[in-house]
């Protein structure tokens, strides 16, 4: 299936088996949503940058998000807001945060006035990356090399400043959400 924006864009699900990693949901400090915010609710779908082909599905609803492939014949997956699945708000982004073991791994929501979303992450994906990304984090942070049943997570910790002074650094990046409805 090309372009699974699951993958790409929810991959909090099928996340990767390299993460940065926190040991608490982000940003510390701040209140979780009890739902998902109307300005967040919608059908998404992703555009594949390269090729021009259209993703799949996600639908976000009050509750979660629910996702189909690009046919839209199969479901693929689905979340609940809960205590491993947390959202929170803060300086006009979206944080979800997601449990893993002891770990908590975050993806940073962004809306564009359009409606469409920015879902970014902090790249790991290949060595050079990785190493890359390890290099400027150890800069500002001690990292924790945690490894759990085959996956790997480099913990950082940061306030809520530092992460935000991430965001506007460059540290994430991501994948642009087209609003469909």
């Amino acid at each position: 299936m090309k372009n699974v924006i699951v993958f790409i864009l929810w991959s909090c699900f099928l996340y990767s088996c390299k993460e940065v990693s926190y040991p608490q949901a982000q940003p510390t400090g701040v209140e979780s949503l009890k739902e998902i915010p109307e300005s967040l609710r919608g059908t998404y779908q992703g555009v594949d940058k390269n090729t021009g082909e259209l993703g799949d599905t996600i639908i976000i609803e009050r509750w979660g998000y629910r996702a189909k492939d690009n046919k839209e014949k199969d479901w693929l997956t689905s979340g609940s807001l809960s205590d491993t699945l947390v959202l929170k708000a803060y300086q006009n982004y979206f944080f979800v945060n997601f449990k893993i073991g002891n770990q908590w791994v975050l993806r940073v929501i962004q809306r564009e006035p359009n409606g469409s979303l920015l879902f970014l992450s902090i790249d790991l994906g290949d060595d050079k990356k990785r190493h890359d990304a390890l290099k400027k984090l150890k800069k500002k942070f001690i990292v924790k090399e945690a490894k759990t049943k085959g996956d790997v997570f480099y913990q950082i910790n940061p306030s809520p400043e530092q992460l935000m002074n991430m965001i506007k650094e460059g540290y994430f990046t991501g994948q642009r959400l087209v609003k469909l409805k």
